[in-house]
């Protein structure tokens, strides 16, 4: 390609829905729900599992916010682009991480109804109970920031590190 092509892309899709101007004490109560749920957990990891549920509910917008995030908070470029493939990338990430990602896809997509005990239970090995039900409910509240961005059809790439924090 010279320099004077330009490549054309796709146009950017409009969101249907400005649910936060909409139902702003639901935004808020949804902020103060992540604020808390994010407390004593390790920031990196915290947007690894953001990242994963995001990938399995198609959260674009949550994929870029969160990958800007962990790239902010020190995550690699490598650890990132395996979560998509984390089962057959495993080497790329502590038990402790591994544990918080298969509790993750286990809670994000509940197809068999429950959470496998064998999952809980490798959690529960590598978080104490405080940790863990903090990861329950950081698991909890991005796939409820996945059904607004997904079902308002949020905007992806507009988002810098930091903004939302």
């Amino acid at each position: 390609m010279t320099t004077e092509e330009t490549v054309e892309y796709a146009p950017e899709h409009t969101p249907r829905l400005a649910w936060a101007q909409h139902a702003p004490e639901v935004y808020k109560a949804m902020l103060r729900l992540d604020t808390a749920a994010r407390r004593g957990l390790d920031p990196r990891l915290l947007e690894l599992v953001k990242i994963r549920a995001s990938q399995l509910n198609h959260c674009a917008f949550c994929l870029d916010m969160h990958s800007k995030d962990a790239l902010a908070a020190g995550e690699s470029v490598e650890r990132i682009i395996q979560l998509g493939a984390w089962e057959e990338s495993k080497h790329f990430y502590t038990e402790k991480e591994v544990a918080a990602l298969e509790l993750t896809d286990a809670v994000t997509v509940l197809t068999d109804g429950f959470v496998p005990d064998e999952v809980y239970e490798q959690a529960a090995k590598h978080f104490e109970e405080a940790e863990l039900a903090q990861l329950i409910a950081a698991i909890t509240v991005i796939n409820a920031w996945n059904r607004f961005g997904v079902t308002c059809r949020m905007v992806p790439g507009h988002y810098e590190a930091g903004q939302h924090q």
